[in-house]
């Protein structure tokens, strides 16, 4: 249980909500490249920590990130037209570009300098992995963008489905590294079988136990902690455990164990302090990750099928997430399709903050415990003037990964010689290579 003051603390990320500021110290996804992919485009709508934003692609193909209101009047810009390497407001003509600098004053007499005295609320961008990145901290102190865990090198593929959910991050995030709850919630999609360890299909995940009870281990880190869910595996089961393996990147990020095809990740960026973009994702080798369509027809998280134009799920609390009672009776467990929209569920009758004063956890939340504890932790040390964990010195070391395993009774979880899915040893030694308004 947490008290409401450390829930409170914990959880809400606008203004000057010291979570939030701490978040702002990490590059962070604004949207999907997919969104601004055309140049001179439509411009899109982004909310990140309570903060209204325009995201837009220029003439020369590079985006920018700004405050949706225009300095003049404060006009939404996400109506402007976007022309001529800037994007012009509607109601005076004023035009800024990528970086914020205003480059016309059309209302202003010709004589006037106003336009140099003034410049529009702009940040840094970079393109990577399929998404734009930007870095919302304090704008004189930009550290330079490190790829994410889950997208090492330019040449692993990535697909992404998003899906923009009404409640707060935080239990989004602890629902990504609950390992318990997948032996119950999931346990239509994810089938126990006589396999060597996870694999994937078309339609179903397998693991090799079906022990709903998992042992839990914490290794905690300097950007958040690596933990165990140790399970009786199928075959072996006096000698061996069957161990799965969950990376928690602070501030909002989980290395999922993955399958025997590709890795899986998620990230949950708060809009405010009742939405989140939840971001879900495939990566690994190009030959055997699954393409975005492929993906998200997988999870439930179609366009259009699955989730309006803006990513907002068709599924929700008022249509009972289209669960199906006679489904539920001919023995799915749910009666809701795709794994997510099953954790969404979940997540959203929560409420919009789920109240953490009133819950009561046993020796399965070991993980939910420990990212309370250190969130905590690290927010109360950031707003005492420390780094912000996961950051600089603090950052995760290259090649940490999430795995999945059969592994002797002996063997220590914590020091076994873990690797990607196909974890690209011959691109070793290749520079990153990603566009930035730099």
């Amino acid at each position: 249980m947490l008290t409401k003051e450390e829930n409170n603390l914990l959880c809400r990320i606008e203004g000057d909500a010291p979570m939030g500021q701490l978040m702002r110290r990490h590059w962070t996804p604004v949207c999907l490249v997919e969104e601004v992919s055309e140049p001179d485009g439509a411009p899109v709508k982004a909310t990140l920590f309570g903060e209204d934003l325009v995201v837009f692609r220029d003439t020369n193909g590079r985006v920018g990130v700004m405050d949706e209101y225009c300095p003049h009047r404060r006009v939404s810009l996400v109506f402007g037209r976007n022309e001529e390497c800037g994007l012009r407001c509607l109601y005076h003509g004023w035009k800024m570009d990528v970086e914020g600098t205003i480059i016309e004053m059309v209302s202003e007499p010709a004589a006037s300098n106003m336009a140099s005295k003034m410049k529009h609320l702009a940040y840094r961008t970079i393109e990577w992995a399929g998404l734009v990145w930007a870095y919302m901290g304090p704008q004189d102190d930009i550290p330079p963008f490190t790829p994410p865990a889950w997208a090492p090198k330019a040449e692993v593929k990535v697909s992404i489905a998003k899906v923009l959910i009404p409640c707060n991050w935080a239990q989004i995030l602890e629902g990504a590294i609950d390992s318990a709850h997948s032996s119950s919630l999931h346990s239509s999609d994810f089938v126990p079988a006589r396999v060597g360890g996870a694999e994937a299909n078309e339609k179903n995940w397998l693991r090799p136990s079906t022990d709903k009870a998992p042992r839990m281990q914490i290794d905690r880190t300097s950007y958040g902690f690596r933990y165990a869910a140790l399970r009786r595996p199928l075959t072996n089961a006096a000698s061996h455990d069957y161990v799965r393996s969950t990376v928690f990147v602070a501030p909002a990020t989980a290395l999922i164990p993955p399958n025997n095809l590709y890795n899986v990740a998620n990230i949950n960026v708060p809009m405010d302090d009742t939405h989140t973009a939840f971001y879900f994702i495939a990566w690994g080798n190009p030959a055997t990750t699954p393409d975005t369509e492929t993906w998200r027809k997988f999870l439930g998280a179609r366009i259009g099928v699955d989730l309006d134009e803006k990513y907002v799920p068709l599924r929700n609390r008022e249509n009972h997430f289209w669960q199906d009672r006679q489904a539920m009776k001919a023995g799915n467990f749910t009666g809701i399709t795709g794994f997510p929209n099953q954790d969404i569920a979940m997540w959203v009758t929560m409420g919009p903050i789920a109240d953490r004063s009133d819950d009561r956890l046993g020796a399965s939340d070991l993980a939910i415990v420990e990212f309370r504890r250190i969130m905590l932790d690290a927010v109360r040390a950031f707003r005492e003037g420390k780094p912000a964990i996961g950051t600089a010195d603090l950052a995760i070391p290259s090649g940490t990964c999430a795995f999945q395993a059969i592994v002797p009774k002996t063997t220590d979880w914590r020091s076994f010689g873990a690797s990607y899915v196909w974890s690209a040893d011959e691109h070793d030694n290749l520079e990153p290579n990603y566009k930035t308004t730099a």
